[in-house]
């Protein structure tokens, strides 16, 4: 099997003008060598994987070539790379300062490359000061760097200092382009585009995303694929959801952000996109700004058709709604509920119902459809022309026609008679009924079965995962929920559950109690157990099923009071001292 080599390695760029998206940089290094400017001490410095290294060793080759030299000639005596990551003690670099006194054997320069060279300690930064700054005349060193501000200024202000930018997605796309062109891979324009967008400015991860997905779909490259494969949120899933929220269709809404969950994404993944998609909705409305749009042609295309059905107002105001629950995400307790009830707004926006439309009528217009007739909006507060004024004909009156035109008299008789304010009924206080307090016991009773029976009744309609899950597992999850309510100062719930190690019979929890005080209490208080469980162990069908066992009772656990009295029956004096010395137990 012939050796595959990575795209990153096989297509590294060989000369300056195969360098992607560094124009600026490899002009100025070309111009320098042209005109015999270049500096003895280069810092290239930038985020991973935009060329630094690739484009130190084409300057090291070009400075020692003559044109004489055979094509595959790569002067590998004159050129010396140094990782500064596992090379970085004093040591190393005196050793490299031996070096550099011998001149070249071959060529005009010798070349030192020091990748990462923040790592270099603090002493060896400055052992190397002094080489730096009047290095010999056949030397020159070049330091590639990701983290410029750990460099110590000493060694800043001795090199020439090179800002290596992120690669755009429209340099990173064309030159994926060719990539796949040169391997014979058919690639969907759109399916370039995001991985493009997944390496967020590096072209080294370009190529190994682009890698990976051929390995997956093989010589057809397609959206689908990419999408499946990197585990992004496709396009479609945002056209679609925005589509439900301009028609107001809330049930759909709900039912697709849930198929949404259920693919592994998460809310917080969809919501985030959802608020970036009304952006770039937004970018659509003013051509000045539709450069901002970082999507394929086809896609663009999409974008400018429903930016038309979504008005300006709509997506400000969705844009606010959206980032609000991004900011509430992390600290909610119920973050599902959360991006849902922000859908629900988001879907309320736009809703066109009789009741948001009638506030320029005094009589509502389902009235007037109904009759056949066309209403008039108030324009005027006070006028003598009635506030629906009709012709004979049920045209409305305009408000430059002559006014003392004859007004059909029934339809104002029923206008009138419409506004009528009808008497209230009468409310009946029974004076037998009993009201319970909010702080009552069957009040607070109430509230817990009510919200155990809400619980349920979620899990019900949501159909939300099943995954199976081991003993272990749940007993790693069980004392982490008891350590957590022991910080939140519910020490007697925490005691409880600690009595026994809960046994798993499918999704059903088993525990043994000695008495029922101890089983009534933790029904009580189940309702947080169960959602920390479920959502820990992806399993919404847990469920607890308690026992009484009396033969229990001498495994159960003491409180100080309890222990005292035990003591007490023992030794009676004890209670003597503590009353005499007046003891707190």
């Amino acid at each position: 099997m012939e050796h595959f080599v990575v795209s990153a390695r096989k297509y590294r760029p060989q000369t300056f003008k195969d360098v992607v998206g560094q124009q600026a940089i490899t002009n100025t290094l070309l111009n320098a060598i042209e005109n015999n400017h270049l500096a003895q001490a280069l810092l290239f410095t930038g985020p991973r994987g935009v060329g630094k290294t690739t484009c130190a060793r084409i300057l090291a080759k070009m400075i020692n070539s003559d044109g004489t030299e055979s094509a595959d000639e790569d002067f590998a005596f004159n050129i010396f790379e140094l990782d500064a990551a596992s090379n970085n003690s004093v040591d190393d670099i005196r050793s490299l300062t031996d070096q550099v006194r011998i001149p070249p054997q071959v060529g005009n320069y010798k070349v030192y490359i020091i990748d990462e060279v923040h790592m270099l300690s603090q002493s060896a930064f400055n052992a190397f000061l002094k080489t730096l700054e009047e290095p010999p005349k056949h030397c020159i060193f070049i330091l590639a760097t990701t983290e410029k501000h750990k460099i110590i200024p000493t060694i800043l202000s001795r090199c020439q200092i090179f800002d290596f930018k992120r690669i755009t997605v429209k340099d990173a796309k064309a030159y994926l382009k060719y990539i796949a062109g040169e391997q014979g891979v058919t690639a969907e324009d759109d399916a370039l585009h995001i991985i493009a967008q997944k390496a967020d400015g590096a072209m080294r991860d370009a190529l190994s995303i682009f890698d990976r997905v051929v390995s997956f779909s093989g010589k057809s490259l397609t959206r689908q694929a990419v999408t499946e494969n990197l585990n992004v949120l496709d396009y479609e899933t945002y056209f679609s959801s925005t589509d439900l929220i301009l028609e107001n269709k809330i049930p759909d809404l709900l039912l697709q952000f849930n198929k949404t969950l259920s693919k592994g994404f998460d809310g917080h993944h969809f919501i985030a996109g959802l608020a970036s998609h009304f952006r770039d909705l937004l970018v659509c409305k003013s051509p000045e700004t539709i450069e901002l749009l970082e999507v394929g042609e086809q896609t663009q295309e999409k974008y400018l058709e429903q930016s038309i059905k979504a008005s300006q107002e709509f997506l400000l105001q969705g844009i606010q709604l959206a980032n609000d629950c991004d900011l509430k995400y992390k600290t909610s307790k119920n973050q599902r509920l959360l991006v849902e009830l922000c859908l629900m707004q988001l879907a309320s926006i736009t809703f066109d119902g009789e009741k948001k439309n009638s506030k320029h009528y005094i009589i509502p217009p389902s009235y007037f459809k109904n009759k056949g007739i066309t209403p008039i909006p108030i324009t005027r507060p006070k006028s003598s022309v009635p506030e629906t004024a009709l012709r004979e004909d049920n045209e409305p009156l305009d408000s430059s026609s002559n006014t003392n035109l004859p007004i059909k008299e029934e339809a104002v008789k029923e206008h009138i008679a419409s506004l009528q304010v009808k008497e209230p009924p009468k409310i009946v206080l029974k004076k037998d009924v009993k009201r319970a307090s909010g702080l009552s016991l069957s009040s607070i009773r109430a509230k817990k079965e009510h919200q155990i029976r809400q619980m349920d009744v979620v899990v019900d309609e949501e159909n939300l995962p099943k995954e199976p899950f081991a003993e272990d597992d749940l007993i790693k999850y069980w004392n982490l929920f008891i350590e957590t309510t022991q910080k939140e100062g519910k020490h007697n719930l925490a005691s409880i559950l600690s009595m026994d190690v809960p046994k798993v019979k499918g999704t059903a929890v088993h525990l043994e109690f000695p008495n029922a005080t101890n089983k009534v209490e933790l029904e009580r208080q189940q309702y947080d157990l169960l959602t920390f469980l479920r959502k820990s162990l992806n399993n919404f069908d847990i469920h607890l099923s308690i026992a009484i066992n009396e033969e229990l009772d001498k495994k159960y656990v003491y409180t100080d009071m309890e222990k005292f009295k035990k003591l007490e029956e023992k030794n009676p004096a004890l209670e003597t001292l503590r009353k005499t010395f007046d003891l707190d137990i």
